[in-house]
């Protein structure tokens, strides 16, 4: 048996000695265990850069109203929807082009300058005096942080292949609970002099400045992240020094192992092949798996956008009257639903079903769910604030559940020469249509809270229908022949 594990070995491509993505992989050979520090690493990169994104949902609402650029309070959520878009708009100008400085120079840079760039933009959004401040701070913030698809590339690279679909799942695991996180972040820390008087005076820097101090912390956390990125292993490979045979390696990888089943080892040692020439816009698999990822992140931005605005909403127009505060805590019990969820069952039901079944499951689940919201509005007190928190669980978790399986099907569908670029063409159409969401989801509530009295769908009833109708739309084309999968023998 230990002569078939050396020949296993001796099969694979040589390992080029100063190459660190070969190194990565020898690494991955002669570590068995469990990738704690890995996905802890994962984990605290993608929450850096998914924090800052819907930190400011609690607060725009009254953040708008501060710079007094809406006339009325049905024009609010208009102006709001050009503040949560203007992140994604300046991500998608520049998706690609990080995509392939990632493939050219590494992963690590890239994630390095997307951290340092929430240090310095988030916190310049939180000491925002007027609308365009807000606006060009947060442009710049999506235009410079570009992390989010090289994350997704590395996350595939550095984990041996039975811990890949764990790792895609961390991603979106840490993307979801960022995006829960931090509007409870933002709702619990705005308007501190207010809520905490006896901790913060209106003369303070946070008085002056009342959504500074969520916007302080996310770029507290930023810094400490974008020390700790520094000890990242890089695992772009590099082959232009001198190659070193496997079979050099192949006794301490059989002293690590045992050498005694063969083991289900795989390394990535496909990475180490020429790159592919296929054009990425041909790779039809590639193209379907983002196109219904753009469809579902549409829904999915166009919802955070609106559940914040609709539940901070007076209840004459439909809305819930709740404060920042109580927002917060809705989404932090979310998150924590969510963490449980995606942690402990979800790579279980990924193993058993398939990325694809799980997804369609979650679509027409989320669709139900959507239609009973307005009819929670009517609800009040303790009936109200168990039945909202249960239904924001169960959407989120949803959501993600649609979004880590299309992230797994993405990056199947590339060799890893081209999963930078891949990922940056996917974070650019995806940012695409999330700016049109929250201009999209913002405009629609407006409209929707005029037309309270209307004979069809009245008030928040169209927002949830239309919500449902682009839900539908993505599971539609979950199906084949519009989605298809890339399998070990071609397309399926």
């Amino acid at each position: 048996m230990a002569e078939e594990y050396r020949e296993a070995l001796l099969k694979k491509d040589v390992y080029y000695e100063n190459c660190p993505g070969c190194k990565v992989d020898q690494l991955k050979e002669l570590k068995r265990g469990f990738p704690f520090r890995e996905l802890i690493s994962i984990w605290i990169v993608v929450l850096c850069t998914a924090l800052p994104i819907s930190t400011l949902f609690p607060f725009l609402y009254f953040m708008i109203r501060d710079f007094g650029v809406a006339e009325r309070e049905e024009d609010i959520g208009y102006y709001a929807g050009y503040v949560g878009s203007s992140f994604m708009i300046g991500r998608a100008l520049t998706s690609v082009f990080w995509g392939i400085v990632a493939d050219r120079y590494g992963r690590k840079p890239v994630i390095i300058i997307g951290t340092i760039a929430v240090v310095i933009f988030n916190t310049l959004f939180g000491l925002s005096v007027n609308f365009w401040m807000a606006i060009i701070t947060r442009f710049l913030l999506g235009s410079l942080n570009g992390l989010l698809g090289p994350i997704k590339a590395y996350a595939v690279e550095i984990f041996r292949a039975e811990y890949q679909a764990l790792g895609l799942s961390t991603v979106s695991t840490a993307w979801g609970i960022g995006l829960i996180i931090g509007p409870a972040l933002g709702g619990f820390l705005a308007q501190p002099a207010e809520k905490y008087p006896n901790l913060f005076s209106k003369e303070s820097i946070f008085g002056r400045f009342p959504y500074f101090l969520p916007c302080l912390c996310i770029s507290l956390f930023a810094l400490v992240v974008t020390i700790a990125t520094c000890w990242l292993p890089e695992t772009l490979h590099m082959h232009h020094e001198n190659k070193t045979s496997s079979d050099d390696s192949c006794d301490a990888l059989e002293a690590a192992t045992g050498a005694s089943k063969g083991d289900e080892t795989r390394t990535d040692y496909e990475a180490r092949k020429p790159a592919s020439n296929e054009s990425l816009l041909k790779n039809w698999p590639l193209m379907s798996s983002i196109i219904v990822y753009c469809i579902f992140s549409l829904h999915d931005m166009a919802y955070t956008e609106i559940f914040s605005l609709w539940a901070e909403s007076s209840r004459k127009l439909g809305g819930l009257s709740y404060t920042t505060e109580d927002v917060g805590e809705v989404l932090a019990i979310s998150g924590f639903g969510l963490l449980v969820f995606q942690l402990l069952l979800y790579p279980y039901v990924e193993r058993i079903l398939g990325p694809v079944p799980v997804a369609r499951f979650s679509a027409i689940m989320a669709i139900l769910l959507l239609s009973c919201y307005p009819f929670i509005a009517l609800l009040s007190g303790l009936g109200l604030s168990i039945m909202i928190n249960c239904a924001s669980v169960m959407k989120n978790v949803f959501s993600v559940s649609i979004i880590t399986g299309l992230f797994i099907l993405q990056n199947n569908a590339v060799d890893q020469s081209q999963r930078g670029a891949a990922n940056g063409i996917s974070m650019t159409a995806m940012s695409l249509f999330k700016a049109v969401g929250p201009a999209g989801g913002g405009a629609l509530l407006s409209w929707a809270q005029k037309r309270q009295n209307a004979a069809f769908l009245p008030g928040d009833q169209i927002v949830f229908f239309v919500l449902n109708v682009v839900e539908l739309i993505g599971l539609l084309m979950t199906f084949k022949p519009f989605l298809s999968q890339k399998t070990k023998n071609g397309t399926a």
